[in-house]
């Protein structure tokens, strides 16, 4: 299973080319596609990044929602059609589509952030806020993981 853990600021070269952190192409090294998928998140605006593997078991859950499911058209609407399956380069670097970009607000730096077995590219001022404003709800919410059970 890949795991994305920490955060990293890269910068895009004048060609939009920006290198994945090293971690996170080890954690796909294994999967059957060396690259990875992205899709335009619809929960924050930042961009959603996970493996191919990944994307195949959100396929298989997608599954078992109902054919005529009005959720349905819309969730593969934004998995499915939005993704971006990009390979890397040479120097482990992927090219993000201006359209993701745009929706992410990211115009010449941008953090990858571990979130598990997905991650996310970030804005960096637009990180650093939702990364204060999850900290401050944690700490009322106080949650509790259950580990082992």
């Amino acid at each position: 299973m890949s795991l994305f853990l920490s955060s990293y600021e890269n910068r895009l070269d004048t060609k939009g080319r920006i290198s994945v952190p090293a971690t996170f192409r080890a954690s796909v090294a294994n999967d059957k596609f060396a690259g990875v998928v992205l899709y335009r998140s619809f929960t924050h605006n930042c961009i959603e990044g996970l493996t191919m593997a990944r994307m195949e078991q959100m396929a298989a859950a997608t599954d078992k929602m109902g054919v005529f499911d009005s959720e349905l058209d819309d969730l593969t609407a934004m998995l499915f059609a939005d993704a971006r399956q990009l390979a890397f380069d040479v120097t482990g670097r992927i090219v993000i589509p201006a359209e993701l970009l745009q929706h992410a607000g990211i115009k010449d730096t941008a953090v990858f952030v571990g979130r598990g077995n997905s991650f996310q590219i970030w804005n960096p001022d637009a990180f650093r806020a939702a990364q204060a404003q999850s900290l401050k709800n944690l700490r009322a919410a106080r949650p509790n993981l259950k580990i082992g059970e």
